[in-house]
């Protein structure tokens, strides 16, 4: 059996007080075991890259607990030390240093970690050849394609051999092909590499590629179910949507488009589906 690498307990986070108080989560309850690539899902706003930084120590709870690795994070003696033993960090932008060379970026993690500049070298090429731009090594950021910049984003998150990449949005600035190689490069990782790997996306294209995908709204988990068919992948989607609180709520006017017996078998999938 796998070991439990998170554990949310009671998690919540409130920005502000009184009347303007924003409840960014409530009440989440998480576990993931090491080796899972799991998705983080739901609208803007729902909460899913405040829980992406309460996982990743850039953020503290107002109440609850994160635990990590067998650490509580609200115990840290030194976080910096924490992130960058543990966890590796993917954002939409790939925020490398534009002075730097590719392989020079995904050298910078392991600055006070490896002492050896020979060490730190050969292990910065290893990671450039396992994401596949080791012929593109001496390259700045600027004569790389934004595909090829992210791709490594994701070389440099694995610098120090974390045991939990968190990325959030990391396709969100491709086109779909750059896109589909990212995530494809992301599930590759996950399996040669046994990294645990935790995406947010608003996207359901993304979240189908992962194991697992926990659905957020308003703040909450909602859904928290292991990916099967990609038809039921979309069937979901479409049970969270807009379109689908229309179908369940009885208050609302008839749909114009269908009939009275096709909307009561939509409304029988989607309340299964929600389940």
């Amino acid at each position: 059996m796998r070991d439990l690498l998170i554990e949310t307990i009671h998690l919540d986070k409130i920005y502000g007080s009184g009347e303007t108080a924003v409840h960014a989560l409530a009440d989440v309850n998480v576990t993931v075991t090491a080796g899972e690539f799991i998705a983080i899902m739901g609208p803007s706003g729902c909460g899913k890259s405040t829980l992406l930084n309460m996982l990743g120590a850039l953020d503290q709870p107002t109440h609850g607990e994160v635990w990590v690795a067998g650490e509580n994070l609200a115990k840290l003696k030194n976080v910096d030390d924490f992130r960058a033993r543990t966890v590796g960090f993917v954002f939409q932008l790939h925020n490398l240093l534009p002075t730097l060379s590719a392989l020079e970026n995904v050298e910078v993690p392991m600055q006070g970690r490896i002492r050896s500049a020979k060490e730190r070298r050969e292990r910065a090429m290893h990671l450039l050849t396992l994401v596949g731009l080791a012929p593109r090594a001496r390259h700045l950021p600027n004569q790389l394609s934004g595909c090829q910049r992210q791709r490594i984003a994701v070389a440099r998150a694995l610098a120090n051999t974390p045991q939990l990449v968190l990325a959030d949005e990391p396709t969100g600035s491709l086109d779909s092909q750059s896109g589909a190689e990212i995530l494809s490069l992301l599930g590759e990782l996950n399996r040669s590499e046994g990294t645990t790997i935790a995406v947010v996306t608003h996207d359901p294209r993304v979240a189908q590629v992962t194991q697992r995908i926990l659905r957020m709204q308003d703040g909450s988990i909602v859904e928290d179910h292991r990916v099967s068919d990609p038809l039921e992948e979309d069937l979901r989607a479409l049970a969270f949507s807009k379109l689908g609180e229309v179908i369940l709520d009885p208050t609302d006017a008839p749909m114009q488009e269908i009939t009275a017996e096709e909307e009561v078998i939509l409304r029988k999938l989607i309340e299964r589906l929600r389940r």
